[in-house]
């Protein structure tokens, strides 16, 4: 299975956070942008905490089959089965046979995304010498772990620390993988309390989901520009 998408340096993208059940902002940002022949890249979390979890990954799973330009990574509310997670109202829901079902197909999913000039995944950045090695990284390896859990905070080092299991990365860490991997912006969600901004303009964290209480964000991204900050990008609140 492939763990990295490469898109093309043509075209446009709208990048969207976690939706966690939030199946009304999923179903308008599919009519909005699927016509237009954009790409529309989820970053994970599509279950659990909202009241429509089943509805909404379900029809995201349809979509994908009918605009192929759907992307959709693996967070890691949809590992489950790998690494239990809470809430797991979803998961809950389901009976055995549905849970390896679900469980299958999420495991199919890639983990991050490549475009010109910056990358998009659920979490934190993998510690690899270039963005290929991506298609190195196995289920519930160290790296598996960072993308599908890791948080950043805005201080000086590499890993800050581990709360219940989610790895603390700090700047030293970011610029270092960055440089790495020749990208200038990192696109994620998964963490509620991250600034929206980190390190001078390249780390920005996307919400798109009304379970945390906070408006709804997409992320704009013209393909054929390179993206050099996050003001390159157009931040998009409904």
């Amino acid at each position: 299975m492939k763990r990295l998408i490469n898109l093309p340096e043509e075209g446009k993208a709208i990048i969207v956070g976690d939706t966690h059940g939030d199946f009304n902002a999923t179903r308008l940002i599919v009519k909005n942008y699927s016509r237009k022949d954009y790409y529309i890249i989820f970053l994970g979390d599509y279950v659990d905490r909202g009241r429509f979890s089943r509805e909404n990954i379900d029809y995201l799973l349809e979509m994908r089959k009918k605009y192929p330009r759907i992307i959709l990574l693996a967070g890691n509310h949809e590992m489950y089965s790998i690494c239990p997670v809470t809430p797991d109202n979803f998961w809950k829901s389901l009976t055995a046979e549905e849970s390896n079902h679900y469980s299958e197909i999420f495991r199919a999913f890639p983990i991050v995304v490549s475009g010109n000039g910056f990358i998009a995944l659920h979490g934190g950045l993998p510690d690899i010498e270039k963005i290929e090695d991506v298609e190195k990284i196995t289920e519930n390896d160290e790296n598996w772990i960072k993308i599908l859990w890791g948080d950043f905070r805005d201080k000086e080092g590499e890993i800050l620390g581990n709360l219940c299991g989610r790895i603390k990365l700090g700047r030293d860490y970011f610029f270092r993988i960055m440089d790495n991997i020749k990208k200038n912006v990192l696109i994620r969600s998964h963490d509620p309390v991250a600034p929206e901004r980190m390190y001078e303009n390249r780390c920005l964290t996307l919400f798109t989901s009304e379970s945390y209480g906070s408006g709804r964000e997409i992320a704009l991204i013209n393909l054929d520009k390179e993206i050099k900050t996050i003001d390159d990008i157009e931040i998009i609140r409904f």
